[in-house]
């Protein structure tokens, strides 16, 4: 048995242009089964200025960096340690020793990395 369909099915309302619903319907499946524009790789996203990292800066200068930002989050969480008390001050006196590690680990490497002049 044969039934005519229109392809795609277009619900019958007398108030729609069928010319329009099928151009609509056909842009619709380009869109989808269709994509031209996945032929050409998309440009690479601009990254955001506001998070690179100057890629010229030296090692040292990286790590001092690095190490000073650690003392600052470790003076700002000994600050809240303090000024709390309770159970909720364990986890802030956890926090505090772990940036305090990673802080000893980074002042080592730069003393390692120091070159005589």
């Amino acid at each position: 048995m044969f039934k005519v369909t229109p392809n795609p099915p277009i619900p019958h309302d007398p108030a729609l242009d069928p010319q329009k619903v099928k151009e609509a319907a056909d842009r619709a499946l380009d869109y989808y089964l269709k994509p031209e524009h996945l032929a050409v790789p998309p440009p690479p996203p601009k990254a955001s200025p506001v998070y690179i990292v100057d890629p010229t800066l030296d090692d040292e200068t990286l790590l001092v960096e690095a190490c000073e930002s650690l003392s600052s989050a470790n003076a700002m969480a000994g600050n809240i340690a303090n000024s709390i008390g309770g159970p909720e001050r364990r986890p802030i006196l956890a926090l505090q020793q772990l940036i305090m590690m990673n802080e000893l680990l980074v002042n080592r490497l730069l003393d390692n990395l120091r070159l005589p002049h």
